[in-house]
């Protein structure tokens, strides 16, 4: 069990999609096998844009300073299409 840090609600890691910090870019890893510290989240825009507002990706993966979501962004977007 897994918490989404866009809804605060806890799910299996299964249903959630882990997030990495590269640099100043957040990074989707669906595979699940990244090194670093990550987060999850569930692949939704309503998670996503609530990550967004309440600041939570620097909090989660400990870093500082803006952060470029535009991949994770993608990846959640396309994601949604294709289901």
């Amino acid at each position: 069990m897994r918490t989404c840090i866009g809804c605060r609600g806890r799910a299996l890691t299964v249903e959630l999609l882990r997030i990495v910090a590269r640099e100043t870019a957040v990074i989707p890893d669906p595979s699940r096998r990244l090194p670093g510290r990550g987060a999850w989240l569930h692949p939704a825009s309503s998670c996503l844009s609530n990550a967004v507002r309440r600041r939570a990706f620097g909090r989660a993966l400990r870093v500082s300073g803006h952060l470029d979501i535009s991949a994770l962004e993608h990846y959640v977007e396309n994601r949604h299409e294709h289901s």
